[in-house]
């Protein structure tokens, strides 16, 4: 019989506390990868930063998880590095050990990669196989894992890019797509983990307002974060450093500079810049307007507690870009401002799963499996 897993009451003896440490169980594991997720994008950053995307001219999922072992391996991987514009336009004459300094940092950024999916994959197969994933977590942690997946593809996409004529870095686009994706796994992967924590909502009914709000937030934070990639891979934050105006104006001169116009959008610095700059700021706002919202509701301490997290980090955020732009991009401001983006994302993600409709969730009562339907 159906009932309410707030208090599991309908649970048959003893299955009500094993039904909550599984959710405890799967949840930890969700939030870890999670976690592992942050850092990969923080070493992302790094990589990019560095000059090192591109120093490993082969995608090789499996061989490729082992580094040179000797010197004829290492002067091999130098010579097909020497056949890229990036080492003919940048780095021509700085040696193997130059090479090996990019090298390394991608090689662990790849790494790193690679333990995501082993560290997915194997206690999906463990839980799924003693019988504590429920059907409907199954279908979307498969689906996550699939797309984990890709995301390795797009990667090297995005890295191909780089060895086109003239090329020194990747393309923008392409960096704003491998991203993007990073940030979708990381949202649907916390959405399951909190489920699992929290799976009846305890919003009052009077938040709809509020939840839509967040929800638009949301979409926005999420487009000026990618928007953010754009201004990285085209290297548009060493342009421009002052604050609020660009070379004494609000919209630079040179905006629309680029034929057709949708181009600026995406491989123009100015027009690129400005963007960020505008979504930052309407971010702030929005979220100013969140917080005054919800302190105005009766809402539960935890939401309550939430919003003033979210306030909080995106008002640091929004210094950090200023003082990153103004500075030039120095790399530990760049990747501190890029690893907080993602709290600020994580944020708005809590914030919004406290606020979602109450409904009732069915428990299936059968020994040994976690069987609820995370919300």
């Amino acid at each position: 019989m159906p009932f309410d897993v707030q208090d599991l009451s309908g649970a048959i003896p003893g299955e009500a506390v094993a039904i909550r440490r599984y959710r405890r169980l799967v949840a930890g594991w969700l939030f870890g990868i999670c976690g592992m997720i942050l850092v990969m994008i923080v070493l992302g950053g790094i990589t990019r930063l560095s000059g090192s995307g591109l120093s490993i001219m082969e995608w090789a999922p499996l061989s490729g998880t082992l580094p040179p072992l000797d010197h004829a391996e290492w002067e091999k991987l130098f010579a097909l590095y020497r056949t890229i514009p990036q080492y003919q336009l940048l780095h021509e004459g700085f040696g193997l050990a130059g090479f090996q300094r990019i090298f390394w940092m991608e090689w662990v950024h790849r790494l790193w990669g690679r333990l995501i999916g082993i560290a997915f994959f194997g206690p999906l197969v463990w839980f799924w196989w003693t019988g504590r994933l429920q059907p409907s977590l199954r279908t979307g942690l498969v689906v996550i894992f699939l797309i984990g997946g890709l995301q390795g593809a797009v990667g090297w996409f995005m890295v191909a890019s780089g060895f086109f004529p003239d090329s020194t870095s990747v393309a923008p686009y392409r960096l704003a797509i491998h991203l993007g994706l990073a940030l979708v796994l990381y949202v649907a992967i916390l959405w399951l983990a909190l489920g699992l924590l929290r799976p009846v909502p305890t919003a009052s009914p009077a938040a709809g307002a509020l939840r839509r709000l967040l929800q638009g937030f949301c979409v926005l934070l999420f487009v000026t974060i990618v928007a953010g990639s754009l201004v990285a891979g085209s290297h548009a934050g060493f342009e421009y450093n002052t604050f609020p105006l660009m070379e004494g104006r609000l919209v630079p001169a040179n905006y629309s500079r680029l034929h057709p116009w949708l181009g600026n959008l995406v491989a123009n610095p100015a027009a690129v810049q400005f963007n960020h700059r505008l979504l930052a700021t309407l971010v702030l706002g929005v979220s100013m307007a969140l917080v005054a919202t919800g302190f105005r509701m009766r809402l539960p301490a935890p939401s309550r507690i939430a919003l003033a997290v979210l306030g909080v980090l995106v008002g640091v955020q929004y210094l950090l870009g200023v003082a990153t732009l103004l500075e030039v991009v120095p790399l530990p401001l760049a990747v501190i401002h890029q690893a907080n983006a993602v709290l600020v994302l994580t944020a708005a993600v809590v914030a919004l799963h406290g606020v979602r409709p109450t409904r009732k969730v069915s428990v299936q009562s059968q020994p040994g499996m976690l069987s609820h339907t995370a919300g």
